[in-house]
């Protein structure tokens, strides 16, 4: 997300008083927001895209201005329930920027954080924005101290009720040197049985290696849930969420991330200004809508721009295939 949303708040205000207008909404998706279950949610990964116009915005305004005024505007459209804060995992944020976000949003409106990312990184990876710490171990890996200090702490004073779920993003790594799946599953439980109890604490993985019953016992120990992910580095949603049977009873966390042969890279570059579906992906929003359809505790999706071209639009698609299933099993 970079700078421009690194910078912005004075307070509440700045987002209020902005300009940003929501964009006019079909009566079709209006329907469509009605006829889904309450307790299931969608939204994108962050908000600031001009690309967007005509689907969340009335007008165009630049990627600065969407990050620092359109969630006001964001949170108008009937079928965006939740959002994902991205720029949490780059720094954390302090109390009354939370705040601020939570201030322009509707009461049932719900925010997944992502935790930043010291608290999930074993090594500094080898890129230039972690200048002399690159390929360094972190001290602050599985840190339950520092997690609670930057991340739980401040996120849940400032988004109180709007909170929805904690994220806690494990990208790709060197297994063997988080000692493979027996090393990490109980080093995992003792991080998240140690955080502030209230909140829920999602996990997402991007080593597929880890993704063992030693890890789903290490979740249902510690109280947590596994983000279910489409993620090319990851197995199909189905094969996740059969795995989820001591989870049936607590709401489904979930993002739609990337296509299978996809990187983000790629998918930027093939879709920027993420204003229509480029890349249709049939298998994942099928297999996303069966899972969260059936998943009686209720369930918060996440899309990325990256999954299919246009967040907004593939959201759209995948609430018309959960309420497509439901009335073909006769539930309304």
């Amino acid at each position: 997300m970079g700078k421009a949303q690194l910078d912005l708040f004075t307070g509440p205000a700045a987002i209020v008083d902005s300009g940003v207008a929501p964009a006019h909404v079909s009566a079709e998706l209006e329907e469509l927001a009605v006829a889904l279950p309450s307790a299931v949610r969608f939204g994108t990964s962050s908000w600031s895209f001009p690309g967007w116009r005509g689907l969340v915005y009335a007008d165009t305004h630049n990627a600065s201005t969407l990050a620092a005024h359109g969630l006001s505007a964001y949170a108008k459209h009937p079928l965006l329930r939740a959002v994902g804060l991205d720029r949490t995992y780059y720094g954390p944020i302090d109390r009354d920027v939370f705040r601020a976000y939570a201030y322009v949003v509707p009461d049932d409106f719900r925010f997944l954080v992502k935790a930043h990312e010291l608290c999930t990184i074993h090594r500094y990876p080898l890129h230039a924005r972690y200048g002399s710490q690159r390929g360094q171990l972190n001290p602050y890996f599985l840190d339950a101290a520092y997690a609670g200090d930057a991340v739980v702490t401040p996120c849940v004073e400032g988004l109180k009720d709007k909170l929805g779920a904690i994220l806690f993003q494990f990208s790709p790594q060197d297994v063997h040197a988080l000692g493979g799946s027996p090393g990490f599953a109980p080093a995992l439980k003792t991080f998240l049985s140690s955080l502030p109890p209230g909140p829920c604490y999602a996990v997402e993985l991007r080593n597929a290696e880890l993704f063992t019953p030693r890890y789903i016992h290490a979740l249902a120990d510690s109280g947590a849930v596994h983000c279910v992910n489409v993620h090319p580095t990851m197995p199909p949603v189905e094969t996740q969420y059969r795995a989820l049977e001591a989870f049936k009873d607590k709401p489904l966390v979930v993002r739609w991330l990337l296509a299978d042969g996809m990187t983000y890279e790629g998918a930027k570059e093939a879709y920027e200004p993420f204003d229509a579906v480029k890349g249709i992906d049939p298998e994942s929003r099928q297999a996303l809508a069966n899972i969260v359809a059936r998943h009686a505790a209720g369930a918060m999706v996440i899309v990325n721009n990256q999954a299919e071209g246009s967040a907004p639009l593939s959201v759209a698609a995948l609430a018309a295939a959960v309420v497509d299933h439901r009335r073909s099993v006769g539930e309304t």
